[in-house]
């Protein structure tokens, strides 16, 4: 039986890139062949499969903001690495990724599956600029593309804003590969030994300013400390969250982590008392999956994706309507009763095992794949 050769096209920063990645190293190399597109500047990574072997890739320059004379250029040689590679199927991540793929994928009668790790149009507080990036969805919607939503909430608004019908919306959960080990810092550690932690750059979309605004409520009563990591990249709203720590005198109840590996990232989840989202919107984070891995209770606002991974009082709580007051208490809460806290943090390690275990899920991925490749 020949390999299904799979394109993926995609701006490979974030969880994009971290989704795109736990694909490669598990998916059966047997059975299949990946080949990724991917922009000039986003990573400097080599892409490797489940045998570590490293896998053909091509740059284009796909950005993360609309540049009509690079996403043209994309358009041109992206559909020349097509034509030549001749994959049976494409696998478009995130919003660049998906216009790019979508269009060629039309013209050259390939199937596409667009996965957008929350949609484009949930990203601009413009509603003119919601309102149009909303049509863009619309207007590419064909019969041969069909939508791999990340989580179930992703998969309703495809259905229910972008209009797509429900026999072209297909799930599949985000996933990662179970944390084995947990490494020692490699950096120098700054805060306190009992700190909750976040995983998120100041951005419209992970809302920190909240998050600074229920510590400053925590502390009203409870001696807390906050370390937020990732704050390093397209961080358009660091300066606003660094005047409103001022503002509350949090200088010395809050740490900026710029950019660190991920084995550190997960040494500071794991040794948290909690971890807190207040995000907007999401596809469905990784950082709150790694967290489940961990045995992290999560205190998140009620968005896409967070909804989904997070259920009240088993492995964490949902705070709806941005409720300083609310996310609060919940801290509090968990940050002082041992017993709940334990309870939830069984919980959360038996929802990752459940749902969310990329060694697992791979196989539904690996079916899908097979089922919407256009056979040579």
């Amino acid at each position: 039986m020949s390999q299904i050769k799979i394109a993926h096209i995609l701006h490979s920063v974030g969880g994009v890139d971290v989704s795109l990645r736990f694909i490669l190293k598990n998916i059966d190399d047997d059975k299949f062949e990946n080949i990724i597109i991917h922009g000039y500047h986003d990573t400097n990574h080599n892409f490797f499969n489940k045998k570590n072997k490293k896998l053909v890739s091509y740059k284009v320059p796909i950005e993360r903001n609309i540049s009509f004379f690079k996403d043209i250029t994309s358009v041109f040689q992206t559909y020349k690495i097509l034509k030549s590679e001749k994959p049976q199927i494409i696998h478009a991540h995130s919003a660049k990724g998906g216009v790019i793929g979508r269009f060629l994928g039309f013209i050259l009668g390939i199937n596409v599956l667009y996965t957008p790790q929350a949609f484009s149009y949930l990203s601009s507080e413009i509603k003119f600029k919601k309102f149009l990036f909303l049509q863009i969805e619309k207007f590419l919607i064909t019969k041969s593309n069909y939508l791999l939503a990340s989580s179930n909430s992703e998969r309703l608004r495809a259905i229910n804003e972008v209009g797509y019908k429900k026999n072209n919306v297909i799930l599949f959960n985000n996933s990662i590969q179970e944390v084995l080990s947990i490494k020692q810092l490699s950096i120098d550690k700054t805060w306190p030994n009992k700190y909750i932690c976040t995983v998120g750059r100041p951005s419209y979309q992970k809302n920190i300013e909240l998050m600074i605004r229920v510590v400053n409520e925590v502390r009203k009563e409870q001696n807390i400390h906050l370390v937020i990591m990732g704050v390093g990249h397209h961080s358009d709203r660091l300066s606003n969250v660094q005047k409103l720590i001022q503002e509350y005198g949090l200088s010395d109840a809050v740490t900026l982590i710029d950019w660190t590996e991920r084995e550190n990232i997960f040494n500071i989840i794991s040794n948290s008392k909690l971890y807190i989202s207040t995000s907007r919107y999401e596809g469905l984070p990784y950082s709150v999956i790694e967290s489940l891995a961990l045995g992290k209770p999560c205190i998140v606002s009620d968005c896409d994706g967070n909804r989904d991974l997070i259920t009240n009082g088993y492995n964490g709580f949902v705070i709806k309507d941005e409720n300083i007051e609310e996310f609060s208490e919940k801290i509090k809460l968990v940050f002082n009763d041992e017993v709940l806290s334990k309870k939830l943090s069984e919980n959360a390690k038996k929802s990752f095992d459940e749902d969310y275990n990329i060694e697992k899920n791979i196989l539904k991925l690996q079916e899908i794949y097979s089922k919407y490749a256009i056979k040579n």
